[in-house]
């Protein structure tokens, strides 16, 4: 192995970001996780000043290396080995509201559906 650099499997699981080092691993072999822009191997190599983008839950979590983990520390040793690049998420207004219909006017007919799913985005 390079002297300072560790697995990117390895270092998302000692910096908290899984709870089991082969989920980490099944993430990279799934394509969620990229060093500098490039779709990580678990055995990719990661350096201090690398950035880790992460795809979790839905969201994009972008770190950028600041120390090296092999093993999984406690939550205070996670955080000064990570600096948290992530953008905040968007306010709540700005997503839009569920769809509404009034009590008692049943299920939506085949048009209106297909209203809904246009609005979605779901259908051209």
């Amino acid at each position: 192995m390079s002297e300072g650099r560790v697995r990117v499997d390895a270092w998302t699981w000692g910096v908290r970001l899984f709870k089991t080092r082969s989920a980490a691993a099944s993430a990279c072999r799934a394509g969620h996780v990229r060093v500098n822009g490039d779709r990580a191997k678990p055995a990719t190599l990661v350096g201090v000043g690398d950035e880790v983008r992460v795809r979790l839950h839905g969201v994009d979590r972008v770190l950028k290396v600041q120390g090296l983990l092999t093993k999984r520390v406690s939550a205070p040793l996670a955080a000064q080995a990570c600096l948290d690049l992530t953008p905040p998420p968007p306010p709540r207004e700005m997503a839009a509201p569920a769809g509404h219909r009034d009590r008692g006017t049943g299920r939506p007919t085949k048009r209106e559906r297909r209203e809904i799913e246009r609005l979605r985005g779901r259908r051209p």
